[in-house]
């Protein structure tokens, strides 16, 4: 009986140990629980600093080449020999074909012998004109002795062999004239002969065709002993001799949006990103076209990407960053800095003391990551990034700088 009394003291005594232990813990975590509510929480900062911002566009568009043509042929033949073929380089003056045309060597040697006749004509005319000069002068020494002698002894030469030397002086005048007519008719005949020569050799040189500028043949449509007519506008079936496209100078022709229009300006430099090849290359704003289209509110605007090595091939796709809009050295800070849930955009500043600060904003130019901000903050100002609810003007906090990570 004792024993039990004994072992039902022990046990009270441990059950009485126990509570006292729950209880100590039970105030302790209560102690912790009052001393986290009453610390200021954390929140991620950043300073309002200065920075060059940009706001760039960024447009697609395919490479195309600075100019192309077919090279047609100006006077029907037969294809002789053509030198170049798809895919070779050539350079401006360069023999692309020959064409072979039998009867044009016919019409130069008709046009040779026109000029010979026509000069021997001249020649003829120009003796005729002589003779008449030589007969002229004849006649009229004849009719002025007589004429001198009839002043001098009035009825000594009958009136008729005055009027005859008079008549055989006027004759021989009026041949001179005839003469230099003949001789003139000759001169013109020859410049027509020479013109036809000329007009002749001229069709005559488009026999050999050579490329108009240094380009790249993509197409060759007529092989040796192809028949190729003269290529005019009449004549829609004309086959042209190659296509000749000019790569080493490329366009790329983008649609700038409306909003963006009055800010692209001639001769500003753009980046293009050929992903592809995994390499950016210079280009420049080099025309556009000065209207919008209706359609897509956008305008054409060219930029000319220099391709010296050929590296690029028209039909690639580019991108092409063009710079819109830049603020150099403009107070900002990040994006997330800005809370613009309500009517106007805020920052949430805090004080050297912790203490919180709604602050309104006027923002200004924005990229992916920045905001310039034009009034409400001096540089060095602590802002808060992130989410910004539950902060209360006035409140305190304990700051977490994120100047590492934020730029």
């Amino acid at each position: 009986m004792r024993i039990s009394n004994t072992h039902a003291a022990t046990v009270l005594l441990f059950a009485l140990v126990l509570d006292l232990s729950s209880c100590a813990k039970t105030d302790a975590a209560s102690e912790k629980a009052a001393e986290s509510a009453e610390a200021p929480p954390f929140v991620p900062v950043v300073k309002a600093a200065r920075r060059n911002l940009a706001n760039d566009l960024t447009l697609t568009a395919e490479f195309e080449p600075f100019q192309q043509i077919d090279v047609m042929a100006k006077v029907a033949g037969y294809v002789k020999s053509i030198k170049v073929d798809i895919g070779d380089r050539v350079r401006e003056g360069q023999l692309l074909a020959m064409l072979e045309i039998p009867e044009m060597d016919d019409d130069l040697t008709r046009s040779a012998a026109a000029i010979d006749q026509a000069d021997s004509e001249i020649a003829t005319s120009s003796d005729e004109l002589h003779r008449a000069k030589v007969a002229h002068d004849l006649a009229h020494l004849s009719f002025t002795r007589i004429a001198d002698v009839l002043k001098r002894e009035p009825g000594l030469v009958p009136q008729q062999e005055v009027d005859e030397a008079r008549s055989r002086d006027l004759i021989a005048e009026a041949q001179i004239s005839a003469a230099k007519s003949s001789l003139r008719t000759a001169e013109q005949r020859a410049r027509v002969a020479r013109a036809e020569q000329g007009r002749i050799r001229t069709l005559h040189k488009y026999t050999t065709i050579s490329a108009p500028f240094d380009g790249v043949v993509t197409k060759r449509y007529a092989n040796a002993g192809s028949m190729i007519q003269a290529g005019t506008a009449s004549q829609t079936q004309a086959m042209p001799i190659v296509q000749l496209s000019q790569n080493n100078l490329l366009r790329l022709i983008l649609p700038v949006p409306e909003s963006a229009v009055s800010r692209i300006h001639i001769g500003e430099t753009v980046n293009v990103l050929v992903s592809t090849l995994g390499r950016t290359f210079p280009g420049k704003v080099a025309r556009f076209t000065d209207k919008i289209q209706p359609s897509t509110r956008t305008m054409d605007t060219e930029v000319d990407v220099p391709n010296p090595a050929l590296t690029l091939i028209p039909g690639m796709y580019a991108e092409v960053n063009l710079r819109v809009d830049e603020r150099r050295n403009a107070l900002s800070v990040p994006l997330d800095a800005v809370d613009r849930s309500g009517s106007s955009s805020r920052v949430y500043t805090v004080s050297p003391t912790g203490m919180i600060r709604i602050v309104p904003v006027a923002l200004g130019l924005e990229n992916d990551q920045r905001v310039e901000v034009r009034s409400g903050l001096q540089e060095g100002d602590v802002v808060v990034v992130g989410r910004h609810a539950g902060l209360k003007d006035g409140q305190q906090v304990q700051i977490r700088s994120l100047e590492a990570q934020v730029h």
